[in-house]
């Protein structure tokens, strides 16, 4: 117990010294500019549909998968993408990333039925647990679906799944990037990947193509890298028969936007330390940054560590699996005041149930007053209408002031809130396509 206590309190005394970088002012009100330009377009909607709502930009959906695309391919002779769909699993946004070239990630079978109502052609099932019926669902579809087996138990089950309807599937196995904490919960240890080989070899209803793994969260990609490295060693020790059978390497996903994460004083390690010991946090106009690479550095890095330490061993091709990068830009929330309890205090229309988590207490994203807009930030709560106090939108907003009825829009939230709304007090926002 001691030893523990002296370990956390070193841990508490290095996050309340951690100097978190301040978001670039300039960088701020660039974001903000750019959606107040299209302000009136986003009224005229309102006009049609009543907040609150969502807003999917089809063009801006489009893009993103364009400059991801073109980022890879520039430096890879063979890539595959693969649109995780838990990102974001409005059904439109699946069919202009399919539209676009992308297959579909999916990681259950809801999401797996959507890609086959979809007409999805390449599928790739990932994810941890999956169940009976899920791994029958996925060989009775397996000219068009690829299995990333998590463990060796579904490996049996996937086998036996697959007898049971006379389907040969082809597969993946996913390799955990650290097995240990919460993470062990992904995939096998990259030293049982020798044996996990010679298991599927004895499973005449699976044909093991490919390994994957998935780092999350990168605001660059220096444990991709890393890890490019120790597969490339593993792959190397692998039998002849298996590497030339290997049609795929996949890197997994969580790229991060460039514009890097923008965080409330609650997100900083300070901060949530603070708010730990629950103590005051949060200052309205205090927003942190952690700096992201650009799509183009993470292309020419992870292409450069490939090229070093996957390419010597095997000439196959790399799949990747983008969410937050395609998707998190491409929706906007719009809401309205409807009670202004105090200069500082407004509630909205909405509650953050839209979302589905508390990311406004430690994620910070500028609100934006549509009816009374000005390039200056205000401080104040605003709440949504939920009954619970951790109901919270933001703690400012940028506008010339801000009463009962005005139109309010928070951008950027395309990835891991639409997907993770819940039914919980008060209705969700219905999605105009754009």
């Amino acid at each position: 117990m001691m030893r523990t206590e002296k370990v956390s309190s070193q841990a508490v005394q290095q996050a309340l010294q951690t100097r978190s970088l301040v978001l670039p002012l300039e960088a701020l009100e660039r974001h903000v500019e750019g959606y107040f330009a299209d302000r009136q377009r986003y009224l005229d909607i309102i006009a049609l549909h009543p907040p609150p709502l969502y807003i999917l930009q089809t063009q801006i959906l489009e893009e993103r998968c364009r400059q991801f695309q073109d980022a890879f391919r520039k430096v890879l002779p063979e890539v595959g993408f693969y649109f995780a769909v838990k990102s974001n699993n409005y059904p439109e946004v699946s069919r202009i990333v399919l539209e676009k070239g992308f297959g579909l990630d999916v990681s259950s079978g809801a999401e797996l039925q959507m890609a086959l109502y979809l007409e999805a052609q390449d599928i790739i099932f990932s994810g941890p647990g999956k169940t009976g019926p899920e791994l029958v669902q996925a060989a009775v579809n397996a000219d068009r679906t690829v299995v990333l087996v998590d463990s060796f138990h579904e490996l049996d089950r996937l086998q036996e799944a697959a007898s049971s309807v006379q389907r040969r599937v082809r597969a993946g196995v996913r390799v955990s990037i650290d097995p240990t904490g919460l993470w062990r919960k992904f995939g096998i240890r990259l030293e049982d990947l020798p044996a996990f080989q010679q298991k599927a070899s004895t499973c005449d209803s699976i044909d093991l193509q490919g390994v994957q793994f998935h780092a999350s969260w990168n605001l660059d990609p220096g444990r991709q890298v890393g890890f490019i490295e120790k597969l490339g060693r593993s792959l190397s020790a692998m039998p002849a028969d298996f590497l030339q059978k290997l049609q795929f390497v996949d890197i997994g996903g969580g790229y991060w936007p460039s514009q890097g994460e923008w965080l409330q004083e609650a997100g900083t390690p300070a901060g949530m330390v603070l708010k730990a010991a629950c103590a005051p946090v949060n200052s309205p106009m205090g927003h942190f940054w952690n700096a992201a690479q650009s799509i183009d550095s993470f292309a020419a890095q992870l292409a450069a560590a490939i090229r070093s330490h996957i390419f010597p061993v095997t000439d196959c091709r790399i799949c990747l699996e983008p969410g937050r990068w395609i998707c998190n830009d491409s929706m906007q929330l719009l809401l309205s005041v409807v009670d202004k309890k105090a200069a500082d205090l407004a509630i909205t229309d909405a509650g953050t149930n839209a979302v589905g988590w508390e990311r406004f207490e430690t994620d910070y994203f500028p609100v934006l007053n549509l009816t009374r807009p000005g390039m200056q930030e205000n401080p104040c709560t605003l709440f949504g209408s939920l009954c619970t106090p951790h109901d919270v939108w933001g703690y400012s907003y940028w506008g010339t002031g801000l009463e009962e009825g005005d139109i309010l829009l928070i951008p950027m939230q395309g990835a891991y809130t639409y997907s993770l709304r819940q039914d919980f007090i008060k209705p969700l926002p219905q999605v105009v396509t754009i």
